[in-house]
C-alpha cells in the first residue's frame, strides 16, 4: 500500500494518504476530491544511493545480506 503527497484544489492543504486499492483520495480538510498528487522523494541518501545504516547488515524486509533495497535492484 503506497504512501502518496497530495495538495488540495480548494484549500491548498498538503497531506499524505495512505492509499489501498481503488479509493478514491479526499482532502481531510475540506473533502473535496479535487486533489493534485504531487512527487513524492524517499529515503535515499545524498549519493542518490541508499542510505547507510550504522550497522550496515542486511536488508530489514527480506533480510537480503547486500543491504537495504538490494532485493529490488538489478
Amino acid at each position: 500500500m503506497p504512501i502518496f503527497e497530495y495538495v488540495c484544489r480548494e484549500c491548498n492543504h498538503r497531506f499524505e494518504l495512505l492509499i489501498q486499492g481503488s479509493v478514491e483520495a479526499a482532502c481531510p480538510q475540506c473533502n473535496t476530491s479535487k486533489i493534485d498528487k504531487q512527487f513524492s522523494a524517499f529515503g535515499v541518501g545524498a549519493t542518490g544511493g541508499w542510505p547507510v545504516t550504522s550497522s550496515g547488515g542486511s536488508c530489514g524486509s527480506c533480510g537480503d545480506p547486500r543491504g537495504p533495497g538490494a532485493c529490488s535492484m538489478n
